[in-house]
């Protein structure tokens, strides 16, 4: 086995560090875990979230207590630990910043902000800044696309971002600067993030707001215009289906439903009626 890991910049990172922060309080935790599930290596997603809140990463000590209190090998818990990309091998900063740079966010920007960032803070790919405050990575879609170009530092959303905005982001967070999601709590550090994704709240689930505008606009015009989804029991005809649905409906949004969008008519192709 490999002794190193090494990074795109040739940065050396030992496998195993020697100085394990996982105590008995860390085990008895995840036995804790373990224990509320019928099955209880269905705690193992938790467990790696765990022992990245107190190791940083996912450590070769955090692997073999994993196994140990489950009952697997340290090959099974190193092939999950490996395969999702929220665990880390690497040490991670007290901030993980994450640049959507899948399709929509990338061509509203994305491309442009994960560049920025790049040079801005001096780091590459899934690196971490010197001083250990910001690891920058891009990431796949994050489901926020009516916020594209999207950004998440902790896993919190950062909205409608820009290469400036996101500049000052990373600047604040570095600074100390209390910084607050558009749609979610106040950023705590990774570590802390962690904890909370392992399964031990922290207080905070309802602070700020949850859906936004634009998550809701669909659900607000279906209210406005009395839209209903069709009857689906029993199995609904093409034409029982399309009775349930108004003719504006079925038309469309209307143009002043898209903002910026205002120039576009919607129209009907009456031709494939009469086919």
């Amino acid at each position: 086995m490999a002794e190193n890991h090494t990074t795109a910049t040739d940065k050396t990172v030992p496998y195993s560090t020697g100085d394990s922060k996982i105590t008995e309080t860390t085990i008895a935790e995840m036995r804790e875990l373990a224990a509320r599930y019928p099955v209880g290596r269905s705690a193992l997603l938790p467990m790696l979230h765990l022992v990245q809140s107190v190791e940083g990463r996912v450590t070769p000590e955090g692997i073999e207590a994993c196994a140990d209190v489950l009952g697997l090998t340290g090959a099974e818990v190193s092939a999950v630990a490996t395969f999702y990309t929220m665990y880390k091998r690497r040490p991670v900063g007290d901030y993980h910043v994450g640049v959507c740079t899948n399709t929509l966010c990338a061509v509203m920007g994305g491309d442009l902000i994960f560049e920025r960032l790049k040079q801005h803070l001096e780091v590459g790919n899934d690196e971490t800044t010197e001083d250990g405050k910001i690891t920058l990575e891009h990431l796949e879609c994050n489901a926020a696309c009516d916020y594209a170009p999207v950004m998440m530092v902790n896993w919190e959303f950062f909205d409608d971002m820009t290469p400036e905005s996101a500049t000052q982001l990373v600047d604040d967070l570095r600074e100390g600067t209390e910084v607050k999601s558009p749609r979610g709590a106040t950023i705590c550090t990774w570590r802390e993030a962690e904890r909370v994704l392992a399964g031990y709240p922290d207080g905070r689930a309802d602070e700020g707001p949850t859906g936004g505008k634009a998550s809701l606009a669909g659900l607000r015009l279906a209210r406005e215009r009395n839209w209903s989804a069709p009857n689906g029991s029993g199995g609904t005809s093409g034409a029982a289906a399309e009775s349930t649905v108004s003719p504006e409906a079925a038309a469309g949004p209307r143009p002043s439903d898209q903002p910026g969008k205002e120039s576009q008519a919607v129209h009907t192709d009456d031709s494939r009626k009469e086919g």
